[in-house]
């Protein structure tokens, strides 16, 4: 799914005056493309994402997926939304769980929703189909969160923090397990985190935003092929890259200056 952005701002109400989240955003995302989203805390990455996904509306710009609102995209169950809580109904089993956007939405994607069995079989839960979520480790609860996501074949995941309340080894296994099913699918991927060599690890491209009000301070291209390791040279030069945006940002934060948005590849560095 192409994502186009133009001008999307967002500000909240507020006292004495409006809280403005996000200042002008302007992108492009292609079909098929995992991009990363960093930044400091506040800055309005949670936003952007809630935007995209209709959840609440921009103050000002437009939001094109595939050329239509998001709002079409959202009804038509082609959004998939996944953050750090698993959000698991308690009284259901694994597999009630997986299916339940199924069972909400019946009339929805029949051409391309996938088997919860078979969801729950690639993300390693098949022999836990039949057990409650209390049952399951942190870990375990986000892979049953991800397959439900995934159930209704939607072909844009978004991805807000999903597995930073994890243990380090857990988040790196689950954010492989999202790669690998991404490479399968080959849905847009949009993913928001603290993380930078994470970012690095997964992403096409990565998106650095500047403290609140969020605006994108460069687009950080990597062409180096997949799997990546984050001690090779090229990927060490885009983690350095990445954070010296960042700190740019920060020195630069609370002034009138704008950075201009600047697009490296990895070639370059």
């Amino acid at each position: 799914m192409n994502i186009v952005l133009q001008g999307v701002t967002k500000s909240f109400n507020g006292r004495p005056a409006p809280l403005v989240a996000l200042d002008p955003i302007t992108l492009d995302v292609t079909t098929g493309e995992f991009v990363c989203f960093i930044g400091p805390s506040g800055c309005g990455k949670s936003t952007l994402l809630r935007l995209i996904a209709d959840q609440i509306p921009a103050t000002t710009g437009d939001i094109h997926l595939d050329g239509g609102p998001p709002s079409v995209a959202r009804k038509a169950k082609q959004i998939a939304w996944m953050a750090q809580n698993p959000a698991l109904l308690p009284w259901q089993t694994v597999y009630d769980n997986v299916r339940l956007p199924q069972r909400l939405n019946t009339a929805s994607n029949h051409g391309e929703r996938l088997a919860p069995e078979d969801l729950l079989r690639t993300v390693g839960l098949a022999e836990f189909a039949e057990a409650y979520p209390s049952t399951l480790s942190g870990g375990m609860q986000q892979r049953a969160a991800l397959a439900r996501a995934l159930v209704t074949g939607a072909r844009l995941w978004l991805m807000d923090e999903p597995f930073a309340a994890l243990d380090e080894l857990t988040r790196e296994t689950l954010a492989d397990e999202v790669l690998r099913l991404w490479q399968t699918f080959r849905p847009t991927v949009l993913w928001v985190t603290h993380n930078i060599a994470e970012a690095a690890r997964l992403a096409d491209h990565v998106v650095v935003m500047s403290a609140r009000p969020g605006r994108i301070l460069a687009t950080v291209a990597i062409a180096q092929p997949r799997p990546r390791d984050e001690t090779a040279p090229e990927i060490v030069a885009v983690i350095r890259r990445l954070r010296a945006v960042l700190r740019e940002g920060q020195n630069t934060s609370g002034s009138n200056r704008t950075l201009a948005a600047n697009h490296v590849n990895l070639r370059q560095l």
